[in-house]
Parts: structure tokens; sequence; C-alpha cells
């Protein structure tokens, strides 16, 4: 079966520009949001993961509509060939199809793995600069609370559960645990 996915940012923009491109390519199903592609939290992007089946093809206009970043992209595209889906974007001429189409997703996960790798490179560089310079310290530890002790001691006798220490407490889960083994580890 032929899917297509439709994305426009705002509830204004008008979406017949890609209705007529996926038309004129015989797509059976359109799966269409009005939604940013900031993130990969869309519903109907859910839906059209959820609903393809082996040897569906996923089609677009613009594999802009489908992912904003290279990551995102190659995130939703494994997801399809997790479960034999293939991908077209008419735009750009990729289909996963072909061996062509392949190779570009190649160069596209190449591409992103170097840009990753750089991108922590220079935060390791500028990181190494500013220690030398005395102006990096890391994050500031968090303090604990206030009333600490009294949320401990009700938690320890099992007055409360952790979930409501934390709560109390105001400290995420990772944070409530690392305080209370740090305590742990003093006495």
């Amino acid at each position: 079966m032929k899917v297509g996915y439709i994305r426009v940012s705002t509830t204004d923009q008008n979406p017949a520009r890609q209705e007529e491109a996926l038309k004129a390519h015989g797509v059976e199903r359109v799966f269409e949001e009005h939604v940013s592609g900031k993130d990969m939290n869309r519903p109907k992007l859910k839906e059209l993961i959820d609903f393809v089946r082996e040897g569906d093809v996923v089609i677009v206009e613009s594999y802009s509509r489908l992912a904003r970043s290279t990551r995102d992209l190659l995130s939703i595209i494994d997801k399809f060939q997790e479960k034999i889906v293939s991908f077209v974007s008419l735009k750009e001429n990729i289909d996963t199809t072909t061996p062509q189409g392949k190779l570009m997703l190649t160069i596209f996960a190449g591409l992103s793995q170097f840009e990753r790798e750089c991108t922590l490179q220079r935060q390791a560089e500028g990181i190494a600069i500013a220690k030398a310079a005395g102006k990096y310290k890391g994050r500031k530890p968090i303090e604990k609370p206030a009333d600490w002790d009294y949320v401990i001691q009700l938690y320890k006798s099992k007055e409360i559960t952790a979930a409501q220490a934390q709560k109390r407490l105001g400290l995420s889960h990772a944070t409530f645990y690392r305080m209370l083994a740090n305590c742990s580890a003093k006495v």
C-alpha cells in the first residue's frame, strides 16, 4: 500500500501542494497534521508508524515534511526499515527501494554521525580550555532541601513512599536517590 504523510507547521498553511504531489503518485492513505516538525512527538506521525505494514511504501513530498533534522529523519526511517517498509521523498528523489536511495540514506547517516562527533569534539575542547583558565567548574551540585532530614526520616520509617518523598522535596527520581546514596555513604 502507498501511504502518504503531509505536514504543515500551522493551520494557516495550505497542504494542497503536498496533497497534489501524493495524489499524482497513487497514494491510497494519507496521514496529515498541522504541527511543527521540531520533534518526533506528533500524533499523526505515530499513527503512520503504527499503521504501516511490511511491503508498504511511505511517500512524502519532501523529507523536510517528515523530519527537520537528519537524526530524526534517520530514526523514523529506521522504524520503517524495522517493519520492512520503504520510503520515498519526491522532491529529493530518494527511494529506499533502489540502491541509489539506500546510498543517499547511508550518506545522510554518515554525515549525521560526523556532525555529532564534531560537536562533541568542539565541546570537549571548549571545556578543556575553560578548565585550564579556571573558568569551568562543572555543574553546581543541587543543595539538599531544608526539610530533607524530616522527609527522609518519614521515608525510612515507611510513613511515606519514595515517590511521595521526591514530590515533597521537589526532586527528580535520580537526584533523590543520588542524594540518599551520598548520605548513606557518609554515615
